[in-house]
């Protein structure tokens, strides 16, 4: 396994873990590309091989970052995938001046939530009602 920064040529791939993890409501290939060409935009991930076995994107914005998506394909999920990925972006964020790191979860996603909590996450609040079928999302914050 190894991290690296997304690519262009990986957006394709990476819209297609999107619907395969998050079937009801995937970043478009679209918003995958407008995030890419943002500056304040990082994507990682991680390949076995040429596969992409997960990916994660931050946003850093002066002192602040905000994780926006992190995924892990099925077969690598519970390897150690998501804490590499998890670690890379909060490393970024440091590296470019961010002293926390915020991210929102589905409060039905405990897997999620157990990922970054070990990963040194603590709940901050709660949004009702945040995501389109009117779940709660807690989002969560790391001091680095």
């Amino acid at each position: 396994m190894r991290l690296r920064e997304w690519k262009y040529k990986d957006i394709l791939r990476i819209s297609e873990i999107e619907k395969e993890c998050f079937p009801d409501e995937p970043w478009t290939y679209s918003m995958l590309v407008s995030s890419f060409q943002t500056e304040t935009f990082c994507g990682v991930l991680s390949e076995d091989g040429e596969e992409i076995a997960g990916y994660g994107g931050i946003t850093v914005a002066c002192d602040t970052a905000d994780i926006a998506n992190v995924a892990v394909t099925e077969p690598y999920r519970h390897s150690g995938v998501g804490t590499s990925i998890i670690h890379e972006l909060c490393r970024i964020a440091k590296e470019k001046g961010a002293e926390k790191v915020f991210l929102e979860v589905r409060v039905s996603n405990s897997a999620a939530m157990e990922l970054y909590l070990k990963s040194g996450f603590k709940g901050a609040y709660a949004r009702t009602r945040y995501y389109p079928d009117g779940e709660d999302c807690l989002v969560m914050v790391k001091e680095l």
